[in-house]
């Protein structure tokens, strides 16, 4: 099969696992990084043995020897960042969230139809093998009819004004840093909503520090999901049917266990260990695609990322929450 050649947009610790991800699998190489100074470029090169560190985001991008770009960079930069991938012909995997609304995620897809060029949203829980054992068990109707589903994604961290998750000008706040990971897990079961319901704290530096969300389907079905960042939650989700649950062990989004429980019947504890650090999974879906020349991935379609973008806006609309760049 034919190796497929890396770049990373980015140096922070999300590059990072993407890196240490991509490490373990055969068909992968990692021969680019891109950052905003040489200097970090050649310390991330040398961390991880990449041997072609770039002192800019535009000079990885074209970069003739890459085959598709990591962008890894704060999401407020994400629209930025895959523009620039993408007008110089580079496919991408882009951090979540996507964008920073729905409207900017339209821009990407847009250049990319224009591009012929494979995109995704990194939405990494969504190939894990638990996730893949709950969607088959979904399918086959173990559980009966999936009625509701409750998720929470929380922890609690120091309020620093200048830090990502609480500056209004990098797109801070529980929602989008990691309230996009229950709301994902929705989406995956249900699809998208019809009605939202939500109400969050608005700190002192003007973003969601908590919030909860009740997401409501056609068929009566529901999603009850919480997320903060000043707030440490169990981190679990439960998925209830009319013939029994689904539990995804903590940190839910990163699964190794889950536990199917059924009426007048033992629990059923199913161990689903991950290779790696989790990361190369979607790194295999994305290297798939491009081998067959795609430009969507069927799990996380470019409709899948816009409907939660969507999601999300309305979410913040509930709040009166609008970021300076909008």
């Amino acid at each position: 099969m034919k190796t497929i050649r890396w770049g990373i947009l980015g140096t922070g610790m999300i590059a990072k696992k993407f890196a240490d991800g991509l490490s373990v699998l055969e068909d992968a190489e990692l021969i680019a990084v891109g950052s905003r100074t040489v200097t970090t470029a050649v310390a991330f090169a040398e961390a991880f043995g990449i041997p072609q560190p770039h002192g800019s985001y535009e000079a990885l991008a074209q970069n003739p020897e890459v085959d598709v770009i990591y962008v890894a960079t704060p999401h407020v930069f994400h629209m930025e960042n895959s523009l620039t991938c993408l007008e110089n012909g580079k496919a991408i995997l882009c951090e979540k969230p996507f964008t920073i609304n729905k409207n900017q995620a339209q821009t990407v897809f847009s250049t990319a139809q224009k591009n012929n060029l494979f995109v995704m949203e990194a939405m990494w829980s969504y190939f894990l093998p638990a996730m893949e054992m709950v969607r088959k068990l979904i399918h086959d109707g173990i559980i009966g009819d999936v009625r509701m589903i409750s998720a929470d994604f929380g922890f609690r961290t120091t309020l620093d004004p200048e830090s990502r998750l609480f500056d209004p000008a990098l797109g801070g706040g529980a929602l989008l840093d990691v309230g996009i990971y229950p709301l994902a897990l929705a989406q995956m079961i249900f699809g998208a909503p019809s009605h939202i319901a939500s109400l969050a704290h608005i700190g002192t530096t003007a973003v969601d520090e908590q919030a909860g969300i009740i997401l409501g389907y056609d068929n009566g079905e529901l999603a009850v999901l919480h997320t903060a960042v000043q707030t440490e939650t169990p981190q679990e989700a439960i998925i209830m049917g009319t013939e029994g649950r689904i539990k995804l062990h903590h940190p839910w989004w990163v699964p190794a266990k889950i536990t199917l429980s059924q009426p007048g019947m033992a629990n059923q504890i199913m161990d689903l260990p991950y290779e790696g650090n989790g990361y190369n999974y979607e790194a295999t879906a994305v290297m798939e695609c491009l081998r067959e020349g795609r430009t969507e991935h069927p799990l996380m379609p470019w409709s899948a990322t816009l409907a939660l973008q969507e999601t999300m806006d309305t979410i913040r609309s509930q709040w009166g929450l609008r970021y300076p760049m909008e």
